[in-house]
Order: C-alpha cells, then sequence, then structure tokens
C-alpha cells in the first residue's frame, strides 16, 4: 500500500459521495422526477454527479422553468432521508480536524446538506458553501474560491476532498491540491488528483503548530 503524505492548511470536503453515502437517494429522486416530467431517467442522472439541481435541470431539460424545478426538487430532498450512512472515516477524520481548519462545499441546497450532516450524526461546520451561496457551480471553481476566503486560507494550501469529476475539475481550477474518493475517482485521468481512495477510513490527519498534516494510504 502506497502513502501519500501532504502538508496543508485547510480541508475542503464535498458532501454527497464523500461524507454522507448519499447515491441510492440521490438516484430514486432524481428518477422519480424525470418520470413525472417524461425525460430520459439514465440521462438526467448520469448528468447530477455533481452538480448543482438548477445545473441539472439546465442541462437536461432546458424548455423547463430550471428555478422552479430546483425549487420543486430541494423540497422533496428536505423531507427523504431515508437510507443515509455516513462513509466510512468520515467521522473520525471530521473529528480530528480543528474547528476553523474545515469546510464542505455542496453543490446541495442549505436545507438538504445540513439534513443530510445531521442524519448520520456528522457534525455542521461553521463554513459551509451551499447552492445558494454561489452564482456558479461546480466545475466551476467558485464554491471552493469562496470557502478559502471565508476560512482566510490560500487556495494553495487547501487540500479538497472530492467524488465527481466537476468537482474535481472545480478544485483544479481553484488551484488546490484535490484527493479523490470512490469509483469515479480511482478511475480518474492521472495528473488531477493529488491521491484517490475508496473512503476516508484511508485518510489520517495530524494537527500541526501551523497547519494540518494528511497521509493517505492509497
Amino acid at each position: 500500500m502506497r502513502t501519500t503524505p501532504m502538508s496543508c492548511g485547510h480541508l475542503l470536503f464535498d458532501l454527497d459521495g464523500v461524507l454522507v453515502d448519499s447515491l441510492p437517494l440521490i438516484e430514486r429522486n432524481w428518477r422519480t422526477w424525470a418520470a413525472e416530467r417524461r425525460l430520459d431517467a439514465d440521462l438526467v442522472f448520469a448528468g447530477s454527479h455533481g452538480r448543482r439541481d438548477i445545473d441539472v435541470v439546465r442541462l437536461v431539460a432546458p424548455h423547463l422553468d430550471a428555478e422552479a424545478e430546483a425549487r420543486a426538487i430541494a423540497e422533496r430532498e428536505e423531507r427523504d432521508f431515508a437510507g443515509l450512512r455516513p462513509i466510512p472515516g468520515a467521522a473520525a477524520l471530521l473529528g480530528a480536524v480543528p474547528p476553523g481548519r474545515w469546510a464542505v462545499v455542496t453543490s446541495a441546497p442549505r436545507a438538504v446538506a445540513t439534513g443530510r450532516l445531521g442524519a448520520v450524526s456528522l457534525p455542521t461546520p461553521d463554513c459551509l458553501v451551499a447552492a445558494e451561496d454561489i452564482a456558479a457551480g461546480k466545475p466551476d471553481p467558485e464554491g471552493y474560491l469562496k470557502a478559502a476566503g471565508v476560512l482566510g486560507a490560500d487556495p494553495a494550501g487547501c487540500v479538497v476532498f472530492e467524488d465527481a469529476r466537476a468537482g474535481m475539475e472545480a478544485a483544479r481550477a481553484a488551484g488546490m491540491r484535490c484527493v479523490g474518493v470512490g469509483a469515479e475517482a480511482i478511475a480518474a485521468p492521472d495528473g488531477i488528483l493529488a491521491a484517490a481512495v475508496e473512503d476516508l477510513s484511508r485518510v489520517r490527519v495530524t494537527v500541526l503548530s501551523g497547519g494540518l498534516r494528511i497521509t493517505v494510504a492509497d
């Protein structure tokens, strides 16, 4: 097993697929919405990974009112937390990072994000950048750069944890190193990621006087 040590100042986490195992829930909701709108469910779900609801609607159904559809989708997501689980290692990793040294940057609306974190007993960070906090969703780097600004962090000193290609590209565009989590990350082309892991149980963090050191076993 190869280990990759990295020194950094702050850790930025995507939510779904990185901290919370929510893929079955997300797929169920998107397929339900696609059926109601008479859209190709496979196409809709394939376009949803890592993107905000409003951006998915714009991508797969440009003839619909994206803002209205996104509100309806969010209302459903705010009530449905069935089957959610924490990603292995998430609780231990977050528990080892001091407050103010980490943030969540998610394509989910804030109410959905905090609901999902609470449903799996993970903490909500002081800095959470959600879908409604930005003008451009992933792969645009706006969300990650906004989190760095709130934390007072140098983007080059941030390490991002992402599971979706759109998020990996956002981290790269923000000038941040990225650790990929899950199958899509493990299959990502060389050069995009600093490391890739199945889940967060393979990540360890040590608090230093001036920052953090993470060790990734991939």
